[in-house]
């Protein structure tokens, strides 16, 4: 597995399993707000860190796992 997530499976294992963060309805909704918010420290540091491809790319995985728990 890559040190960065290149897909959304990839990304899912990352978050549950080597962080041990469950994705819960909450959780999810929680960083896609503030992934949205341009004002959001974090998200501020997140896009100096790894860049706005990433950044989109890990806020599209967060809106999947967001249409996965509504099923």
């Amino acid at each position: 597995m890559a040190v960065v997530p290149q897909n959304y499976d990839e990304w899912e294992h990352c978050i549950t399993v080597a962080c041990g963060i469950p994705l819960t309805q909450g959780f999810v909704a929680d960083r896609i707000a503030a992934l949205q918010n341009a004002s959001d420290d974090h998200t501020k540091r997140f896009i100096e860190t790894w860049g706005t491809e990433h950044h989109a790319q890990t806020l599209a995985w967060f809106k999947e796992a967001e249409a996965r728990l509504a099923q």
